[in-house]
Order: structure tokens, then sequence, then C-alpha cells
């Protein structure tokens, strides 16, 4: 079975951090553009990061510049996302995602985890 699985998500107050992983299985991510992508209540799915196959391009939601970082690991077929200064607004489901391809694009995602919720509040 080819599976994403994310860990990480929990409570946490603001200004506090969490680093989120996305461990594949079933195939070797490196082949893979990773991207993480998040929901909040009420609003529609955004893109807050990519990360080509090998970690040659990364790309970020403006909103998280300076405050995420994504990273990648293929000897340990995962994917992390470090979360600095949280805030409220960062509240959401947070979605590992790989694309077709190596490289970050607009096309869409062929496969997806089921989640994992990051909750900040005080």
């Amino acid at each position: 079975q080819l599976q994403l699985v994310e860990s990480g998500g929990g409570l946490v107050q603001p200004g506090g951090s969490l680093r989120l992983s996305c461990a594949g299985s079933g195939f070797t991510l490196d082949y893979y553009a990773i991207g993480w992508f998040r929901q909040a209540p009420g609003k529609e799915r955004e893109g807050v990061s990519c990360i080509s196959g090998s970690g040659e391009t990364t790309n970020y939601l403006d909103s998280v510049k300076g405050r995420f970082t994504i990273s990648r690991d293929n000897a340990r077929n995962t994917v992390y996302l470090q979360m600095d200064n949280l805030a409220p607004e960062d509240t959401a489901v947070y979605y590992c995602a790989a694309r077709n391809t190596r490289w970050c694009g607009r096309s869409g995602m062929a496969y997806w985890g089921k989640g994992t919720l990051v909750t900040v509040s005080s």
C-alpha cells in the first residue's frame, strides 16, 4: 500500500513550536515532491510549503516565511515541517501530500495523508 502518515500535531501555546513529520511507506519518497497543506475551520485549504525530491528547491506561503521550515531525510523516507513562533491563526488540520514528479508545481498531488490537527491556543 502507498501511504503517507502525518504525526506531531497537538496543542501548543502561542509563540511555541511543533515539528510535523510525514512518513512514506510503500514507495521511496525521493521520487516525489512533498507539500504541506492546511485547512482551518470554515476556510479554504491552502498550500503551506513544498520541497522537491532531493531538497533542491523549497517554497513557502508568505504568512509562514521565517517561521516554518520544510526539510526532508530521504534515508528515513520522511519529510518534516518545523513550525516556530506559532500563532492562533496557524490552527488547522495539516496534511502532507506527494506529487508524481520530483518538482514542486501547480498540478495536483497524487497521494494524501489523513491529516494531523494543530491547535494554537493559550
